[in-house]
């Protein structure tokens, strides 16, 4: 079999991770442990993320004619692809709690976040943000908050009418 015959099943594999994601993060790996290095990867299935090493030209060839063409400026060095089709701040948080965790040791490169290019610190700054659940949760406590309270001060005032009377 000739050498593209048998690259091509992998560059089919890499563009159908990215049909659809909602977030590709690019990361330089280099420096970890196979320990922290076998952690980090069980860290992103348990959050529905695909994290895999993968050859540049591969990348490159996968991306060609899509959005994430943009990668392929980024794509030098060693480059792992994680990538969520659920959450859009996932992978990017899950790299920076590793990147915490190992002093350093691995780094982002860049990535897209729905189909936008972010440079490493955009991707960064993503990290920062809290997934959609917890989003909906703050959002739900703070509406219900307010509500808490004026029943609250509606009960004392009943309260306060009865005893007067």
């Amino acid at each position: 079999m000739a050498k593209t015959e048998i690259k091509q099943p992998i560059v089919d594999e890499i563009a159908q991770l990215l049909d659809g994601a909602k977030s590709v993060v690019l990361v330089d790996y280099c420096g970890l442990s196979v320990e922290q290095d076998t952690k980090f990867r069980k860290d992103m299935r348990e959050a529905g993320v695909h994290y895999k090493v993968y050859k540049n030209t591969l990348i490159k060839r996968a991306t060609e004619g899509t959005p994430y063409e943009v990668l392929s400026d980024l794509l030098n060095g060693p480059t792992a692809l994680a990538v969520s089709k659920e959450d859009e701040t996932s992978p990017s948080r899950l790299v920076a709690n590793v990147i915490k965790e190992t002093k350093n040791l691995i780094s982002f490169k860049g990535g897209m976040v729905d189909e936008q290019f972010y440079d490493a610190n955009g991707i960064a700054a993503f990290a920062t943000i809290p997934s959609k659940e917890v989003l909906i949760g703050q959002l739900l406590g703070s509406i219900q908050s307010p509500v808490a309270n004026f029943a609250r001060v509606i009960k004392q005032i009943a309260e306060k009418d009865e005893t007067a009377a």
